[in-house]
């Protein structure tokens, strides 16, 4: 089966050598057997001098002269076929290989070598096979011209950078997986400062389940957190707002039905406070999903006058539980990002702009952190964030570039549909299906490929796939790549630290690299572990900033949260009009400040002075 060292001839080409003493005639292996996709090379562990050398070991690319042209192989596996090792004399060995593609020279003279990945002309038996030379191993990468960025090197040869086409990795979507501990917050830090600065026109939002990223990106990134974040309750289309009111729960249809009828009216009244609870039908008619203010208040009164009317009487109970449903979430200080505005204003533009950077004022990065929110809460954020950011894309007519980052995508995109929130799950769908054709990207990061929608994952066109160890997870990223690379594979459950294996449209082939080292200040949640190492001996825990924490309540304040005390009998054209107003008697305990009502307009009775 082997062939004898001696009776090789010379490579019909010179190959790269590491020593100009050597000989053309060192010939390190030669085919034995081919088929369509795989090739077994006949070769021995030691050299011409019986020394013995890693010239031949799993995950190397090897290339096989045929003249003309050389085929590249991966090798994926190699051992002795009698099992059997002998310290006298040479000891043959087997090495299999997967065919990757072919190799040929330009057709001027000095021309870089090109890639293809098809094979035109197949290995004959005999054929020389020895260690790739470096010109044909960056051909092997090259991007043809692509808009490129480097995130780190080979694992073939740390001499050789590794590229990926920055325009087509984003615009087709990406995927970052791999299990805990492996690097993948940091693989994602450099991939978006990489980004940004070979893209200074996108706008980033990363969905931050952990509250890591923000200080990884400090001079791109404006956090945004529950006490920061500012999004009315208006802005949410029903089946959000139901999400909210029913805290994660099934939803009662009687209810939704209640609350679909009802907030056209309430948007009515705030657009035409003297229309009364007339609805509009015509073209510029209002529905329950119109992003336009309206007021608590006025949806309680709206309730309160069904519950009045002699044929609802069979409909009280239903009214009644939802009264209770909104009166209780409005009160929630888990939801004053909702609910807070004392006055409610039309500021849709003011929030889209301060969430989605526009102007984006030198930080293109928004980073939302969730730790600490309710589930239903981040369910509802993450569908209206998701959603906003699609229709941005789409009538700003390619302009805005948008891309939304996804840590933990299988918390709010489960595999399983009755799990997770399925607006959520429709407004992701709609990205990565229709994104790229108005600007709008999506990067997906898990360490549970498996627990992730499959639709999502399937419009991922370019992976970084890095340590993976569960079966089922690496059976789905093995269904991802091209079956003339799945041997590749082999190495997920034995990577190292930083190391990923990158295929799909941003790259030129299946390509194993290191990601770069970050700056230790720059690695997501470095900073917040050493604000949690552990106490010194006689350091007690604050149990009380704990507790307080944990309440989430807010501390009662002395006035109202307007911007400055004003006397509301008083005109906006009184000389007088911002100076304190004289002590009066405080209003009766039925006016409530919690709804957004302005004081000289609703609750209040006539007092004298």
């Amino acid at each position: 089966m082997f062939v004898e060292r001696e009776a090789s001839v010379g490579e019909p080409t010179s190959q790269e050598r590491r020593d100009a003493q050597q000989s053309d005639k060192r010939i390190l292996g030669n085919v034995v057997q081919c088929d369509g996709a795989r090739a077994t090379i006949s070769a021995y562990a030691e050299d011409a001098e019986g020394t013995v050398t890693g010239l031949w070991t799993v995950g190397k690319m090897i290339s096989i002269n045929l003249g003309s042209t050389r085929t590249v192989g991966l090798v994926y596996a190699i051992g002795k076929s009698d099992r059997v090792w002998s310290n006298e004399g040479q000891n043959a060995i087997e090495v299999s290989i997967e065919l990757i593609g072919e190799v040929r020279d330009g057709a001027e003279p000095g021309a870089k070598p090109v890639f293809d990945r098809g094979i035109t002309t197949y290995p004959h038996i005999g054929a020389v096979a020895h260690r790739i030379r470096s010109r044909d191993l960056q051909a092997v990468y090259d991007l043809a011209g692509r808009h490129s960025i480097t995130i780190g090197t080979l694992s073939q040869d740390e001499a050789i950078d590794a590229n990926i086409a920055i325009d087509d990795t984003l615009a087709r979507h990406f995927a970052v997986v791999g299990t805990t501990g492996v690097g993948k917050s940091t693989a994602v830090s450099l991939l978006l400062r990489k980004s940004i600065e070979a893209r200074p026109d996108l706008r980033v939002l990363i969905l931050d389940p952990h509250n890591e990223f923000a200080a990884s990106l400090p001079e791109h990134c404006v956090k945004v957190d529950s006490k920061t974040l500012d999004l009315p309750f208006w802005m949410f289309r029903l089946e959000e707002f139901a999400e909210v009111l029913f805290r994660g729960r099934e939803t009662v249809p009687e209810e939704v039905d209640v609350l679909r009828d009802l907030i056209p009216a309430a948007k009515n009244l705030y657009r035409n406070p003297s229309s009364g609870s007339y609805i509009r039908r015509g073209s510029d008619a209002l529905t329950a999903d119109t992003p336009v203010p309206y007021r608590i208040a006025d949806l309680l009164k709206q309730i309160d006058e069904r519950m009045g009317l002699l044929e609802s009487k069979n409909d009280r109970p239903t009214l009644k539980s939802l009264r209770t449903r909104i009166e209780s979430a409005a009160s929630d200080p888990r939801y004053r990002f909702m609910f807070n505005s004392r006055l409610i204003e039309d500021t849709i533009h003011e929030t889209i702009g301060n969430i989605f950077r526009v102007p984006n004022h030198g930080r293109p990065v928004t980073c939302f952190e969730m730790a600490g929110m309710p589930s239903e809460v981040v369910n509802s954020v993450c569908s209206v964030l998701a959603r906003l950011a699609f229709d941005l894309a789409l009538w700003s007519e390619g302009r805005l570039r948008l891309l939304l980052l996804c840590e933990e995508a299988h918390r709010y995109m489960p595999a399983d549909p009755r799990l997770g929130f399925a607006p959520t799950r429709h407004a992701l769908s709609r990205i990565a299906k229709e994104g790229r054709k108005y600007g709008c990207y999506l990067g997906v990061v898990t360490q549970r490929p498996g627990e992730l929608d499959p639709t999502i994952l399937s419009q991922c066109s370019t992976f970084f796939a890095m340590r993976l160890a569960n079966e089922q997870d690496q059976a789905i990223i093995r269904s991802a790549i091209a079956d003339s690379s799945a041997s590749t594979l082999a190495f997920l459950s034995s990577m190292g630290q930083r190391e990923a294996i990158a295929f799909g449209e941003g790259v030129a082939t299946t390509m194993r690299l290191k990601f770069e080292k970050l700056s230790r200040e720059f690695i997501p949640g470095t900073a917040k572990r050493e604000q949690t190492l552990p106490a010194e001996a006689g350091d007690d825990v604050d149990l009380a900033g704990i507790v307080e924490r944990l309440r989430n309540v807010p501390k009662p304040q002395q006035a109202m949260a307007f911007a400055e005390v004003v006397d509301s009998a008083r005109q906006a054209g009184d000389p007088d009009y911002r100076k304190p107003p004289a002590p009066r008697a405080q209003p009766d305990d039925d006016f409530d400040l919690r709804y957004g009502l302005k004081p000289s307009t609703f609750g209040m009775r006539q007092q004298n002075d």
